[in-house]
């Protein structure tokens, strides 16, 4: 409501301004008229000045006041001795009596539109397009009056005439050719916007409508018409792509991996507070598997046991990075026998290109509500059995609705799910990507154990200085590196623990 009040008190105030400016200039000749005694007192207007201060003009001000005179009545107004005629009193009566029709319509314009503005915010809470379109006619409405009575108040105070002291007719001309653009200048702009934002929306159906094309061939040649189609197709359309990707693409995509694995693995761990869980007993739970994964016993166990509830999250992280990125040397996550990037391996590169280009931009839930049974379903479908056990979703949200859902063959719509299909799509996304090079980036994890190596580890809790102190060891490898071709390497992320 402020911001009403605020807008319709700015409008009154420049308004008032703009009709209070000349009319103090209009007073003055009123007055220069009684001095010498041809006036009438009720067309006297004391706005800015009275009797005793007109007496107290000086000379100077007296010659710009009979200037101004002299251009307003074309040239009618001086005399001898700096008297003034009477001819132009006729028409100062009738510009005074139509100035305070037009302030009072004025005013009245804004007093309605601020009355018409009101109805817009109020439309918008609940929301009503109907109410909003016929409040917003009328703001314009009100506008465009206000414009009107802008248009009247120039000409009154500039009237038209074909003395020295009038406006011409190409000055007239002039003026109404600025008026009319300041009042279209508006709508042309929103026009231009309107313009973009269709020509974005064009693009946009093009492509759709291309993807579209793409899943229902492809669907049609693998005889799984609106149920399943090949991985390398999966959101590709019809023209190929030109391979640009690059290392530096590789490592903001492993960057991306590592921000999803977070925040997935924060929510997951404030749902295990609330459901009261033991965060000590999962961590060591968490421990002893990847132990056994690593085939690790006895001391290089026991190094193992020092990470902290405090930092529970990074074993946390740990156990869904190594089931999100199980599999990952293979062209499909081991979910088939296929063999594509053997046999045709160039091709075999620009489609993994390709799908990640287009799938870069698409939301995964809206991927799998077309497709839920195409490669990239059956993935989010695998990893979230294989991180998420009945029990634990069971002990998280009292049922095993989602479980059944993905054993189902679809995807639930919860903010839980959610969050594991943003951290699915970007692994999936590197997965593409590493296919793509030539050769494929070499995967490695650090071993528990393992004295620190800057080069090819980063520790995940931070050291005063951001230096890592000598005798450090890995107690928890957190997510894996990446040897690229080039020679770069994309440092492993470890927990670490002083090895005394």
């Amino acid at each position: 409501m402020s911001k009403v009040s605020n807008l319709s008190d700015l409008i009154q105030r420049v308004t008032a301004s703009c009709l209070l400016h000349p009319l103090s200039g209009i007073e003055r000749r009123e007055n220069l008229s009684d001095d010498e005694g041809k006036g009438d007192a009720e067309e006297v207007y004391e706005y800015e000045t009275d009797e005793h201060e007109e007496e107290e003009e000086t000379d100077e001000d007296d010659a710009q006041i009979e200037g101004v005179l002299e251009r307003r009545s074309g040239g009618s107004s001086t005399s001898s001795g700096g008297k003034h005629k009477k001819a132009w009193q006729p028409r100062t009566r009738e510009v005074v009596t139509e100035m305070e029709m037009t302030m009072g319509q004025v005013f009245d314009a804004v007093s309605a539109m601020k009355k018409a503005y009101l109805k817009l915010q109020e439309a918008h809470c609940p929301w009503d397009p109907e109410k909003m379109r016929v409040a917003d006619a009328a703001v314009l409405a009100e506008i465009r009056r206000l414009g009107v009575l802008r248009e009247r108040f120039r000409r009154n105070i500039f009237p038209g005439g074909n003395g020295g002291g009038g406006r011409s007719g190409s000055g007239r001309m002039l003026m109404a050719a600025t008026t009319i653009k300041e009042v279209v200048a508006p709508y042309e702009a929103a026009m231009d916007e309107l313009k973009r934002e269709v020509k974005a929306r064009e693009v946009e159906v093009k492509n759709l409508k291309e993807k579209l094309m793409s899943f229902t061939v492809n669907g049609v040649r693998n005889g799984k018409k609106g149920r399943s189609i090949s991985r390398k197709k999966v959101g590709c359309s019809l023209a190929q792509a030109p391979l640009s990707t690059s290392p530096e693409l590789f490592e903001v995509t492993t960057s991306r991996v590592n921000d999803a694995l977070r925040t997935f693995t924060s929510l997951l761990l404030s749902l295990m507070r609330s459901a009261h869980w033991d965060i000590a007993a999962a961590v060591r739970s968490i421990e002893l598997a990847s132990a056994a994964a690593e085939k690790v016993t006895g001391a290089v166990s026991t190094i193992s046991s020092s990470v902290t509830t405090q930092h529970a999250k990074y074993a946390l992280e740990s156990y869904v990075a190594r089931k999100m990125f199980q599999g990952f040397d293979h062209e499909t996550f081991y979910m088939d026998g296929s063999l594509a990037s053997l046999i045709n391996p160039e091709q075999f590169r620009r489609d993994c290109f390709t799908q990640y280009r287009d799938m870069k931009a698409m939301e995964p839930t809206e991927l799998l509500g077309v497709l839920p049974t195409c490669h990239f379903g059956k993935f989010c479908s695998k990893k979230y059995l294989a991180i998420v056990h009945p029990k634990m979703e069971e002990s998280l949200f009292g049922d095993l609705e989602q479980h059944r859902q993905v054993v189902a063959g679809n995807h639930p719509r919860s903010q839980f799910y959610s969050e594991f299909l943003e951290l699915a799509k970007t692994v999936w996304l590197l997965h593409m990507l590493a296919f793509s090079l030539d050769p494929v980036p070499s995967q490695f994890e650090a071993s528990r154990g393992a004295e620190f190596h800057p080069q090819y580890m980063e520790s995940v809790v931070k050291f005063p200085g951001g230096r890592v102190p000598p005798g450090q060891v890995v107690a928890l490898p957190v997510s894996p590196g990446f040897k690229l071709w080039n020679g770069s390497v994309i440092k492993a992320r470890v927990y670490l623990v002083p090895r005394s």
